[in-house]
């Protein structure tokens, strides 16, 4: 039933899932629960995430908390062909996922996960829930509610509530502080400049290395590049992020005047056309520009290849364009997600939480779903808390308890000076 590489590869899948296992405890802690309580039995999941070995650790929670679960893609070039083929062969869970995929077969496995006919859906990116708005209309009846795991997720779905047409509850896990927070600036931070150093093999000390966007994840680059010895520059359209940046102690200026200096450049900004023809006329010698936000909509491809007169590909993920000019520019993974396209993406033990709160918000669903508006949702704070408090312990780190007296006085206004 599944659609994947290689079934060969299990056991070698196998292998780095028990191994990111290792490193989720708190996701351990809610697959015990589920185990035991079955709060999804009965209902179907389709699950259109990035194929990871953290991925696995989440849907296999999902089928243990009774759940009949299906995989697709989020991404072309996201999927690790052995972790999908450990999850269709190890697991049983139907996997419809294979790395490097074209257009046409990454949206065959978003029908194929359609026909399961899911009674909650489960996103990053938000494509599984568009095309069950535009393609499938007669199943909305049957969704009792989605997750988003992902910033350009939540901007389409609050962009489809807006416009009236959102059709079932959806709660947004990427505003989950305990998602974030840590998932966003430390995750997207490390596994950006992981796949940018796979992918290049270059020295990030001494660079000059602009991050185009300030939101969490931009954040998360800036810092790790700073921190490799980088000088970093921070483009922006939000003069709150743009200020933040200066506060933060990194340059700020516009994307036409940071391009012209520019060793390498990241986009994380979650919008499109952010490097356009005009700005790759303007990088010098052998500009790096990658994209870690989700869609590869960020960098103007056609408007690059407007411009070369030649291409080649220099290394796995390294694609050569030489310009009219004779200037050269490299564009790493297609221009799609770098720390999935080029490395292993979030490392697991952040991952943790995102998956934690992935798997909580879907129990949320199945109990409260059919009372909740048709509309985006928070992470109830319960679910929040609770997960933040199960990784401290996790990690062997006590916190203070409030006292009767300190709990009356947050509660009370009498008191003053």
């Amino acid at each position: 039933m599944s659609d994947i590489k290689d079934k060969k590869l299990a056991e070698q899948g196998k292998l780095r899932i028990e191994w990111a296992a290792r490193n989720m405890p708190v996701l351990g802690m809610v697959r015990e629960h589920f185990k035991k309580n079955k709060p999804l039995k009965g209902l179907k999941i389709s699950a259109c995430l990035h194929v990871t070995t953290e991925t696995a650790n989440l849907v296999s929670t999902l089928k243990d908390g009774g759940a009949d679960v299906l995989l697709c893609a989020s991404n072309p070039l996201s999927t690790q062909d052995d972790t999908a083929a450990s999850i269709s062969e190890n697991m049983g869970i139907p996997v419809f996922a294979i790395k490097g995929e074209d257009e046409k077969t990454y949206y065959k496995h978003i029908t194929a996960a359609l026909d399961n006919r899911p009674n909650i859906t489960m996103d990053d990116g938000a494509d599984l829930i568009s095309s069950l708005h535009k393609d499938r209309k007669d199943q909305l009846p049957d969704v009792i509610g989605g997750t988003e795991e992902t910033t350009t997720g939540v901007i389409r779905l609050r962009s489809m509530q807006a416009n009236g047409v959102l059709a079932f509850p959806v709660i947004s896990v990427n505003d989950a502080n305990t998602k974030h927070l840590f998932d966003n600036r430390y995750g997207t931070g490390q596994s950006t400049i992981d796949g940018i150093m796979r992918a290049t093999n270059v020295l990030i000390a001494g660079t000059k290395f602009v991050v185009c966007g300030y939101g969490w994840c931009g954040k998360g680059v800036a810092a790790k590049a700073k921190g490799m010895g980088a000088n970093v520059i921070v483009t922006e359209v939000s003069p709150l992020a743009a200020l933040e940046a200066v506060m933060d102690g990194f340059k700020v200026m516009p994307i036409m005047e940071a391009a012209k200096m520019a060793d390498i450049i990241v986009t994380v900004t979650g919008n499109t056309s952010i490097i356009t023809k005009e700005i790759f006329e303007q990088m010098k010698d052998g500009a790096i520009v990658c994209n870690s936000g989700h869609f590869n909509v960020e960098i103007d491809i056609k408007g690059l290849e407007s411009v070369c007169k030649q291409k080649r590909k220099m290394r796995e993920f390294v694609d050569e364009y030489t310009l009219s000019s004779g200037k050269k520019i490299n564009l790493l993974g297609e221009g799609r997600l770098i720390n999935l396209a080029a490395a292993e993406g979030h490392p697991s033990m952040v991952m943790d939480m995102s998956f934690a709160n992935q798997a909580l918000s879907v129990e949320y669903l199945a109990r409260n779903g059919k009372a909740l508006e048709k509309k985006v949702y928070p992470v109830p704070a319960g679910i929040d808390n609770n997960i933040a408090l199960l990784k401290l312990t996790s990690m062997g780190v006590a916190i203070d308890l409030l006292t009767p007296e300190q709990k009356k006085y947050l509660l009370s206004w009498q008191e003053g000076t």
